[in-house]
């Protein structure tokens, strides 16, 4: 793709990379064929060709407008484009930088809930409450809090040990709605003689932040978290949230800083940590499976197969699955952002889930868990939950 851009914006970084990354684009289309929007909604202004249109345009010209803003708002940043891309377009970071230059324009502003959530999310003790004296009245509430209020707010159980080199993300929202999973980790760990600590609940990834298109406030987050948990002190950080891990390990290039780099090198996702292990089933009850793997996880962090291998060798029948690659309409704040999309997206999903008669679903990040969760017929686990 032949690009126009300001000489003014070629002297940044932000430039360079945004007139790289078109560069490369070769308008084939092959990304429109797995792009969840673009299959639903049959806009080409709705999956990533158009969209990198959009955004070239943008940055071009530099007049954000309303038409740039809608299209790319109902992305999902599910990132599918860029496994299937043959050009090696990396679409997530340059929609990044629309999002940041509509952000600025005025354009995009996120939703008053989306806001309170960011609040929400550094003080899990608030979000607890909220939760609670949600509940009782959650009927009457829109749609997706009301979903949310469907999960009882509680409290992990597991204790580290302050000088293990071994740190277990939290994570925020997982901390309050899904702790278990975290538990289930530690316990795996524990049983294995790995010492581990687990990092404050209030220290949230910055992907929320990022997924709202609030660049500075993400970085900020980020900076905050490098510092306090000072990699020089750790061997592995592990995530068990997969949006968690994506945006941790992505924290050197978003920073560009040696601390960030450093950082983000040691962080792995816990299917990374535990493929070596071996495992007996923890539900024993249950034979067939429906596998969802997240965007962040197979498309995001390139992980795909792994968890499938260790539930296949743990006694597990994953169901067959059609349309695998497909988002869950989850992506971070989309379903607050883009409430009826986003339960369309679900549902295709979960119709596609539910093909085989699984027994349960079983995923890897706390978004899809809650999003899909929510409405399955069956339950939605986290993957950990299934190992003993």
């Amino acid at each position: 793709m032949q690009t126009k851009l300001p000489a003014t914006f070629l002297e940044t970084e932000t430039g360079r990379r945004a007139d790289q990354i078109l560069r490369r684009c070769v308008h084939c289309g092959f990304c429109n064929a797995t792009c969840p929007t673009y299959l639903e909604l049959g806009d080409e202004l709705d999956g990533p060709r158009g969209r990198i249109y959009l955004i070239k345009d943008l940055l071009e010209s530099g007049a954000a407008n309303r038409i740039a803003a809608n299209h790319l708002d109902r992305c999902l940043t599910c990132r599918a484009c860029e496994t299937t891309c043959p050009s090696g377009v990396e679409y997530g970071e340059l929609a990044e930088i629309g999002r940041d230059v509509l952000r600025r324009s005025g354009f995009s502003k996120p939703a008053w809930m989306t806001k309170l959530l960011l609040v929400l999310v550094r003080h899990p003790n608030w979000l607890r409450l909220i939760m609670r004296l949600g509940r009782p009245v959650r009927f009457i509430l829109p749609a997706s809090l009301r979903e949310t209020l469907s999960y009882l707010p509680r409290r992990g159980e597991s204790v580290g040990s302050d000088d293990a080199s071994v740190l277990i993300m939290r994570g925020c929202v997982q901390s309050v709605v899904t702790p278990e999973v975290n538990d289930h980790l530690a316990g795996l760990l524990q049983t294995r003689g790995i010492a581990f600590r687990l990092s404050d609940e209030t220290r949230c990834c910055g992907g929320m932040e990022l997924h709202a298109g609030l660049h500075n406030d993400a970085l900020n987050q980020m900076q905050n978290n490098v510092r306090a948990l000072d990699s020089s002190t750790l061997e592995t950080v592990i995530s068990t949230a997969s949006g968690c891990g994506v945006t941790l390990k992505e924290y050197g290039r978003l920073l560009g800083s040696d601390e960030g780099r450093a950082f983000s090198a040691k962080v792995v996702d816990a299917v990374e940590y535990l493929q070596t292990f071996t495992f007996t089933k923890k539900r024993k009850e249950v034979t067939r499976v429906a596998w969802h793997p997240p965007c962040t996880l197979q498309h995001g962090q390139r992980l795909r197969g792994m968890v499938e291998s260790i539930l296949t060798k743990t006694g597990y029948e994953l169901v067959p699955v059609k349309d695998v690659h497909l988002c869950c309409g989850s992506a971070g704040v989309y379903s607050i952002e883009q409430p009826e999309l986003s339960r369309q997206l679900r549902q295709r999903k979960i119709d596609s889930l539910m093909a085989n008669q699984p027994e349960l679903i079983a995923t890897a990040n706390v978004g899809c868990q809650m999003h899909m969760g929510s409405v399955a017929d069956v339950p939605v686990v986290h993957w950990l939950e299934l190992l003993r």
